[in-house]
């Protein structure tokens, strides 16, 4: 945390040792330790806050993103099933006019007498057998 070399750290002992005296500096020592550990304990958690917080925005940010493309996505996806929606209602029209014309076509061809069957001739015969050339 500090830079602090141990000559240093001496040369500060041996001040409070004289100033505070041999009885009260090892309570003086404990306390500032005490103090220290609280202080660090304190960094720490502010550090993880402003971490915590960094991930959150980054998440936030994150989450608007994939928001946007889905929503690209379902626009396009909508438009593909729309185009395709009318696409089949343009050939389901064609194929109800084909049938009305061919309907409409039917009912103008006169209706062919049907010719009784016995004037049909019977000329008709088996054919031939061909001989079997099998070797």
């Amino acid at each position: 945390m500090f830079d602090i070399a141990f000559s240093e750290m001496l040369i500060i002992a041996v001040v409070a040792l004289v100033v505070l005296g041999p009885e009260k500096l090892p309570k003086v020592a404990r306390t500032a330790g005490l103090l220290l550990g609280r202080l660090q304990r304190y960094v720490n958690d502010v550090k993880s806050d402003i971490n915590r917080e960094m991930q959150l925005d980054e998440l936030k940010k994150l989450q608007t993103q994939v928001e946007d493309s889905a929503r690209s996505i379902e626009r396009s996806v909508t438009t593909e099933f729309q185009s395709a929606e009318t696409a089949l209602n343009q050939t389901a029209q064609g194929v109800t006019e084909t049938v009305a014309q061919v309907s409409a076509e039917a009912e103008a061809v006169p209706a062919v007498a049907a010719a009784p069957t016995a004037e049909i001739p019977a000329t008709v015969s088996a054919p031939e057998q061909l001989p079997n050339t099998k070797a």
